[in-house]
């Protein structure tokens, strides 16, 4: 078994591998501890990759794969050869400050009809982060005509999104799916980082139907309306306990002077009923 890198590109929101052994700065970067491995029936083989990165590399990503190939041996009589090769991609990001973040947006929803008549739901993604994302995801359907769930439906691989592009991450349902109402719930993920959007869509009858916005998020108004409320109410406590602090303290003004009403009257019998033995 053959081991080595070779280069590859990100070309209309897909991981593309170039042909051969095409190389780029990251194989030209990138050495491996052995470039052939003997592999028995059902074994495995480990093999270790180097990226030695120079100090005058521009910031920026670099994209590569790391190939272990099989193939016939090279005869030149025969002009065919068979190969197999399976690989390792390679996202490489230059820059300084640590890994950038990793960060996606989920813009709208569009319902579809393929041409084979399966229903399609077109997820619009946008990579609001700094790193390479590969995407994929599930969706979810509930609250279908008399009440039908289903799901969960993969959503179609191979959407790779560069920093600041955009693209559709297609889900492709079953063809007996109804067209709906439905609502939908669908989850993105690349990595560690998962987004998760609800929306309710009808399926059309042929082609593409109208963009659907995601539902917003209640929590954060939520959180915002009950922050609102609890300011008077905290101002309100430090207020009544300045002045309890302040009817308390040696020399200070007469115990019902910024006292609360409740107080004044309470405090006034209790001095009242001291002095009625001297009198």
């Amino acid at each position: 078994m053959e081991l080595y890198p070779a280069a590859a590109d990100v070309v209309r929101n897909r991981f593309h591998l170039l042909p051969g052994r095409a190389q780029n700065e990251l194989t030209g970067w990138t050495s491996l501890n052995r470039t052939s491995l003997e592999v028995p029936p059902g074994g495995t083989g480990t093999a270790k990759v180097k990226i030695a990165v120079p100090g005058t590399a521009s910031r920026g990503e670099r994209y590569g794969v790391i190939w272990a190939q099989v193939g016939t041996p090279r005869d030149p009589s025969r002009p065919v050869r068979i190969v197999n090769r399976v690989g390792v991609r390679v996202y490489l990001d230059i820059g300084r400050g640590g890994e950038p973040p990793s960060d996606f947006r989920i813009e709208n929803l569009t319902p579809a009809r393929a041409p084979d008549g399966a229903p399609q739901l077109a997820a619009l993604v946008r990579n609001t982060g700094g790193r390479t994302l590969d995407m994929s995801g599930t969706l979810w359907l509930s609250e279908g005509p008399g009440g039908l769930q289903a799901g969960p439906f993969p959503a179609d691989r191979g959407v790779t999104l560069t920093p600041g592009s955009a693209a559709p991450v297609t889900v492709t349902l079953d063809s007996r799916v109804p067209n709906g109402p439905w609502k939908g719930r669908l989850t993105l993920m690349s990595g560690v980082v998962r987004k998760t959007v609800t929306a309710t869509f009808t399926f059309p009858d042929a082609g593409r139907g109208p963009p659907v916005e995601p539902d917003r998020d209640l929590l954060p108004l939520i959180g915002l309306v009950a922050g609102l409320v609890m300011l008077p109410a905290a101002a309100a406590v430090l207020v009544t306990r300045r002045r309890r602090r302040l009817a308390a303290a040696p020399g200070g003004p007469p115990p019902w002077k910024g006292a609360l009403p409740g107080e004044r009257t309470r405090r006034s019998r209790t001095a009242g009923a001291h002095r009625r033995p001297g009198g």
